[in-house]
Protein backbone atom coordinates (compact mmCIF):
# COMPACT_ATOMS: atom_id res chain seq x y z
CA UNK A 1 0.00 0.00 0.00
CA UNK A 2 1.19 3.49 -0.80
CA UNK A 3 -0.36 6.67 0.51
CA UNK A 4 -0.01 10.00 -1.31
CA UNK A 5 -0.44 13.23 0.62
CA UNK A 6 -0.32 16.56 -1.21
CA UNK A 7 0.84 19.81 0.36
CA UNK A 8 1.89 23.26 -0.79
CA UNK A 9 5.26 24.61 0.34
CA UNK A 10 4.74 27.57 2.66
CA UNK A 11 6.82 30.73 2.79
CA UNK A 12 7.72 30.07 6.43
CA UNK A 13 9.37 26.80 5.34
CA UNK A 14 11.93 28.54 3.11
CA UNK A 15 15.45 29.57 4.04
CA UNK A 16 17.45 32.67 3.10
CA UNK A 17 18.15 31.15 -0.33
CA UNK A 18 14.43 30.88 -1.05
CA UNK A 19 14.35 27.09 -0.97
CA UNK A 20 12.63 24.76 1.46
CA UNK A 21 14.79 24.34 4.55
CA UNK A 22 16.26 20.85 4.94
CA UNK A 23 14.60 20.33 8.34
CA UNK A 24 11.11 20.68 6.86
CA UNK A 25 11.24 17.32 5.09
CA UNK A 26 11.06 15.37 8.36
CA UNK A 27 7.86 17.30 9.19
CA UNK A 28 6.48 16.60 5.71
CA UNK A 29 7.30 12.91 6.19
CA UNK A 30 5.34 12.99 9.46
CA UNK A 31 2.34 14.42 7.60
CA UNK A 32 2.59 11.56 5.10
CA UNK A 33 2.99 8.97 7.86
CA UNK A 34 -0.02 10.14 9.86
CA UNK A 35 -2.09 10.15 6.67
CA UNK A 36 -0.89 6.61 5.89
CA UNK A 37 -1.89 5.42 9.38
CA UNK A 38 -5.27 7.14 9.08
CA UNK A 39 -5.90 5.27 5.80
CA UNK A 40 -5.53 2.03 7.78
CA UNK A 41 -8.76 3.13 9.53
CA UNK A 42 -6.90 4.13 12.68
CA UNK A 43 -5.60 7.57 13.55
CA UNK A 44 -2.55 8.05 15.74
CA UNK A 45 -4.91 9.36 18.43
CA UNK A 46 -6.96 6.15 18.31
CA UNK A 47 -3.82 4.02 18.48
CA UNK A 48 -2.59 5.99 21.49
CA UNK A 49 -5.98 5.54 23.20
CA UNK A 50 -5.34 1.81 22.90
CA UNK A 51 -2.15 2.31 24.95
CA UNK A 52 0.35 2.08 22.10
CA UNK A 53 2.97 4.57 20.94
CA UNK A 54 5.07 4.60 17.80
CA UNK A 55 8.11 6.76 18.61
CA UNK A 56 10.72 7.61 15.98
CA UNK A 57 14.00 5.79 16.64
CA UNK A 58 15.78 6.79 13.44
CA UNK A 59 15.44 9.06 10.42
CA UNK A 60 17.32 9.82 7.24
CA UNK A 61 16.76 12.09 4.28
CA UNK A 62 18.52 12.29 0.94
CA UNK A 63 18.03 15.61 -0.85
CA UNK A 64 17.81 15.50 -4.65
CA UNK A 65 16.74 18.91 -5.94
CA UNK A 66 15.41 22.03 -4.20
CA UNK A 67 11.74 22.71 -3.60
CA UNK A 68 10.62 26.33 -3.42
CA UNK A 69 7.80 28.40 -1.99
CA UNK A 70 4.38 27.52 -3.48
CA UNK A 71 5.58 24.25 -5.03
CA UNK A 72 2.93 21.55 -4.72
CA UNK A 73 4.60 18.47 -3.29
CA UNK A 74 3.26 14.92 -3.16
CA UNK A 75 4.57 12.91 -0.22
CA UNK A 76 4.47 9.23 -1.17
CA UNK A 77 4.54 7.05 1.95
CA UNK A 78 4.87 3.29 2.17
CA UNK A 79 6.12 0.67 4.61
CA UNK A 80 9.60 -0.56 3.73
CA UNK A 81 9.94 -3.09 6.56
CA UNK A 82 7.97 -4.43 9.50
CA UNK A 83 8.86 -7.23 11.92
CA UNK A 84 6.04 -6.95 14.44
CA UNK A 85 7.91 -4.53 16.71
CA UNK A 86 9.91 -2.25 14.42
CA UNK A 87 8.35 -0.41 11.51
CA UNK A 88 10.24 1.43 8.75
CA UNK A 89 8.44 3.95 6.54
CA UNK A 90 9.79 5.04 3.16
CA UNK A 91 9.02 8.47 1.73
CA UNK A 92 9.39 10.25 -1.58
CA UNK A 93 8.75 13.98 -1.94
CA UNK A 94 7.82 14.66 -5.57
CA UNK A 95 7.11 18.06 -7.14
CA UNK A 96 3.79 17.74 -8.94
CA UNK A 97 4.53 20.34 -11.64
CA UNK A 98 7.35 18.34 -13.24
CA UNK A 99 7.48 15.01 -11.38
CA UNK A 100 10.94 15.79 -10.00
CA UNK A 101 12.07 13.76 -7.01
CA UNK A 102 12.85 16.42 -4.39
CA UNK A 103 13.86 14.20 -1.48
CA UNK A 104 13.66 10.63 -0.33
CA UNK A 105 14.01 9.11 3.12
CA UNK A 106 13.03 6.75 5.89
CA UNK A 107 11.89 6.89 9.46
CA UNK A 108 12.16 3.92 11.76
CA UNK A 109 9.77 3.35 14.65
CA UNK A 110 9.18 0.89 17.46
CA UNK A 111 5.81 -0.11 18.90
CA UNK A 112 5.81 0.59 22.64
CA UNK A 113 3.43 0.65 25.56
CA UNK A 114 2.79 3.84 27.53
CA UNK A 115 5.97 3.20 29.56
CA UNK A 116 7.88 3.24 26.23
CA UNK A 117 8.76 -0.45 26.51
CA UNK A 118 8.79 -2.32 23.17
CA UNK A 119 5.77 -4.52 22.48
CA UNK A 120 4.96 -7.17 19.90
CA UNK A 121 1.96 -5.71 18.10
CA UNK A 122 0.66 -9.20 17.23
CA UNK A 123 0.17 -9.89 20.95
CA UNK A 124 -1.75 -6.72 21.75
CA UNK A 125 -3.50 -5.86 18.47
CA UNK A 126 -3.41 -8.77 16.00
CA UNK A 127 -5.75 -7.10 13.48
CA UNK A 128 -3.50 -4.05 13.09
CA UNK A 129 -0.44 -6.30 12.97
CA UNK A 130 -1.91 -8.27 10.04
CA UNK A 131 -2.93 -5.08 8.22
CA UNK A 132 0.62 -3.71 8.51
CA UNK A 133 2.08 -6.97 7.21
CA UNK A 134 -0.15 -6.62 4.14
CA UNK A 135 1.19 -3.10 3.54
CA UNK A 136 4.89 -3.92 3.39
CA UNK A 137 6.40 -2.95 0.02
CA UNK A 138 7.08 -5.77 -2.35
CA UNK A 139 10.84 -6.32 -2.50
Amino acid sequence: MKSVTTLRARYAETDQMGIIHHSVYITWFEVGRTDFIRKLDKSYAEIEKEGLYLPVIGADVSYKTPAKYEDVIAIETSIAAYNGVRLKFHYKAVREADGALIAEGHTEHCWTNTELRPVKLKSVWPELHERLLQCVEEA
